[in-house]
Parts: C-alpha cells; structure tokens; sequence
C-alpha cells in the first residue's frame, strides 16, 4: 500500500470534498479530504471532526500547495473546514456546500410534516400516507408506474403533505442556476411562499439557508459544479472495508486502506 502511495505522487489539489467517518464506537470519527478532480483520498486523519483537525490536513499539505486550491466543498453543518481556516490558509478557494448534503436536509423537513398528517387523519385518508415515506422523498421522475400512482394518491388525500413537495421539489431549481443574483432572486418567493402555510420544518431549513447563502450561491459559477456523489461514496467504501475485516482496530492500517482504495494496484 505504501507502494502504491509512493507511485501516486505527492498530491497538490485544486479543488477538496471534505468527509467525515466513523471509524468505532462512541462517536470516533476521522476527517477525509478527497481531491475532486483526480478522485483520489488525500487525507484521513485529525482527532475528530473539530477545526483544529482541519488544520492538520492544510499544514500537511504545505503553504506552497495550500493557496493553490480554488474550490473546497463540505457539509454545511459540519464545523470543520470553516471558511475563515480555509481562508487563512487558501485564500482563492470557494467555499461551497455539498448539494447532496442540502438535499438531504430538504427531505428531512418533509419527513416531519408527512408523519403529522399520519397521525391527524384517519380511516382511508390515512392509508395513503403510510408507508410512503420514500415514494415522498424521490423525484418523480424515476418512479415506478406504481410509485406515480401511489404519489398522486398520497398527494390528493391532503392538503399540507402535497404544499410540502411541490416546495421540495421547486426548491431543486436553485441548481440549475448559473449566477449567483438568480438564485438569490429564485430563493426570495420561494421563503415568501412559506408564510402562511404553518410548516416550521421548511421555515427552519429557509433560515439555514439565509445563514448559509454564500456557500450555497457559490454552486452556480459553472466551474463549482462539480460532482459530489464521489465524496458521499467514500463513506460507504470505507464502511465496506471496515465490515469486510470485522472492524479494522489498527488505525494507521485503516488510514492506509483508505488512502489507496481509489488507486490502482501496482
């Protein structure tokens, strides 16, 4: 494995996806740092998901190499790499926050609201709804002929679950923009449409995203859409590795199958 680094060569990245993952119980996690456009792991390491890890990773990767990163993408609600670190140590990097991170915390909202209309309504009304949590949370798109059906039911047998996916699925439109002044203007009807319609989930996650706007506007320059699936995916090919070793207790050993899953054997 060590081979295997020595042949990859000594990374210097523009742009980083940045992960955490469990590595044992009791809440142990492990920062992952990936390089986006060469789709490689650059870095598992730190003491846990903190700041001061982070800062780990940009004096490993020098002060030469740190400033020439342009794009670093994280979770939103995740306190490492924030951009006044990134900033000290790659002042032109764009701090952009992960689309399927967000995503998930969209489908999180809608959750609540369909189990309250589960438990208020009865008899026929409320079959429809039961069980169908994931017919909610997927796009329409790739439904099943059955699944469309089951959603145009659910969608008629109600009033509050149908306001709160066609606000989840109009709020998808926000990535498709490509400046910034669009997207905002896109956001300003879509948190006005919300007032009157008593849905506290959806008015918390429009208030993340007034916090957060700059990361997320940031997506929209062309050169921020990059794909993220690559990040998100490294979580399930470490917890692949973990379960095929019944739980790997050497951690510079895990390290190392995490840093060479990605590179091809020698």
């Amino acid at each position: 494995m060590r081979a295997q680094l020595r042949r990859a060569g000594t990374p210097s990245p523009k742009g980083i996806g940045i992960d955490e993952s469990a590595i044992g119980k009791g809440h142990t996690y492990r920062l992952v740092v990936s390089d986006l456009v060469r789709r490689r792991v650059l870095w598992c390491g730190g003491r846990d998901r903190s700041e001061e890890s982070m800062e780990i990773f940009y004096a490993g990767l020098g002060a030469k190499k740190s400033p020439r990163l342009r794009l670093a993408v994280r979770d939103r609600g995740k306190p490492f790499g924030t951009s006044t670190l990134t900033a000290a140590h790659a002042p032109q990097a764009q701090m952009v926050f992960d689309k399927f991170h967000v995503l998930r915390h969209l489908n999180e909202a809608l959750d609540p609201v369909r189990k309250s209309e589960d438990a208020r309504l009865h008899g026929q009304d409320r079959q429809f709804i039961k069980g169908q949590k994931y017919t909610l949370l997927s796009r329409r798109e790739p439904l099943t002929l059955e699944g469309r059906r089951a959603l145009q039911q659910l969608l008629h047998a109600n009033k509050r679950v149908p306001t709160a996916y066609l606000l989840q699925e109009s709020f998808r439109q926000w990535w498709d923009y490509e400046q910034e002044g669009w997207a905002r203007r896109f956001f300003a009807p879509w948190r006005a449409a919300l007032k009157w319609q008593r849905l506290k989930p959806y008015e918390k996650f429009a208030e993340m995203i007034e916090r957060h706007g700059d990361g997320m506007a940031a997506y929209c320059h062309r050169e921020n859409k990059v794909a993220l699936g690559f990040v998100e995916g490294l979580n399930n090919k470490i917890r692949v590795l973990q379960r095929r070793a019944y739980g790997l207790r050497d951690e510079e050993y895990l390290g190392l199958k995490i840093l060479t899953c990605r590179l091809p054997e020698i």
